[in-house]
């Protein structure tokens, strides 16, 4: 028998599918369609923790030993467009398979959803969005917006003192997520006591790489019915890597635009022909890659 006082390093994951249900993964398992997701490893290692330990204190609580203390509330920190919506989601579906999660649905919500216009009105709207989210995860993104600076007696910060009553009386029903860029989650988490001790753990995400990126457009046009032509890829890579790394930029949301971009690039090429073949409507050339930005510098 294994000895579950004692947690081992090659316990920690050899493959966290596996530690839901004991065996391989179906290729519908959400663990696994998170390991599929282009890039991410870090986030990916900080759900196989949560997976673990929340599998290793049922385990526990099954031999009649002491279970930790574990909050499954979340915040994600990191730019737009890198995948914490999606996320999200899969660990939603995670933790009902786990027993966590009565139904595990993803209910969106940001400041407008929230945040009335009259007292009394952001109560109502939290709790509302709240009970839709029974069961399931509570995705808050640009969480910080719910206390901007110098808002004075802003509604929001009834909206943070309502989710926070609902997270304690409702603590085994709903995971809340909070996501946002991460100095201004610091400073939301820093705005209200009781928000760091309800959002223990908190999950990084990155850019993307300008390899990851270029994967990502290809993953992209493939599911659309195109193939991106020889000769493309290095282009592709230029051009990500003449993008600024600043707030503006938009990673998987701009890998889906430049996407588009030579979609509507290959159709003006195509327009002059009279009967374009199979190939020519299928395969993206590398004349159909933006120009990349003057003086970009390599990755």
């Amino acid at each position: 028998e294994h000895d579950l006082r004692l947690l081992l390093p090659e316990d920690v994951s050899a493959t966290a599918a596996a530690s839901v249900s004991g065996t391989a993964a179906p290729d519908d398992d959400p663990l696994t369609r998170l390991g599929d997701m282009i890039g991410l490893a870090e986030v990916k290692r900080e759900v196989a923790d949560l997976v673990n330990l929340i599998t290793t204190a049922r385990h526990r609580a099954a031999a009649g030993l002491p279970v930790p203390t574990l909050s499954n509330h979340l915040v994600f920190t990191g730019p737009p467009g890198t995948g914490k919506t999606t996320v999200a989601r899969l660990y939603g579906e995670v933790l009902t398979q786990l027993g966590v999660l009565a139904r595990g649905q993803l209910v969106e919500a940001a400041r407008a959803d929230l945040v009335g216009r009259y007292i009394g009105h952001t109560a109502q709207l939290t709790r509302e969005v709240f009970e839709r989210a029974r069961g399931g995860v509570l995705f808050i993104d640009e969480a910080y917006t719910l206390t901007p600076r110098g808002s004075g007696a802003d509604f929001g910060q009834e909206a943070v003192d309502t989710l926070l009553k609902l997270m304690e009386d409702h603590r085994d029903e709903v995971v809340v997520i909070v996501a946002g860029y991460t100095d201004e989650m610091e400073r939301f988490l820093a705005s209200n006591p009781g928000l760091s001790s309800r959002f223990p753990r908190r999950i990084a995400f990155g850019d993307y790489s300008s390899e990851e990126l270029v994967t990502i457009v290809r993953a992209q046009a493939t599911s659309m019915g195109y193939e991106c032509g020889p000769g493309t890829g290095p282009l592709l890579k230029e051009y990500f890597d003449s993008i600024p790394r600043d707030r503006s930029f938009g990673n998987a949301r701009l890998a889906r635009q430049v996407v588009e971009s030579m979609v509507t690039r290959q159709a003006g090429r195509l327009s002059s022909l009279a009967a374009p073949t199979l190939d020519d409507l299928r395969i993206l050339l590398p004349a159909d890659v933006p120009a990349a930005a003057p003086g970009a510098v390599s990755r």
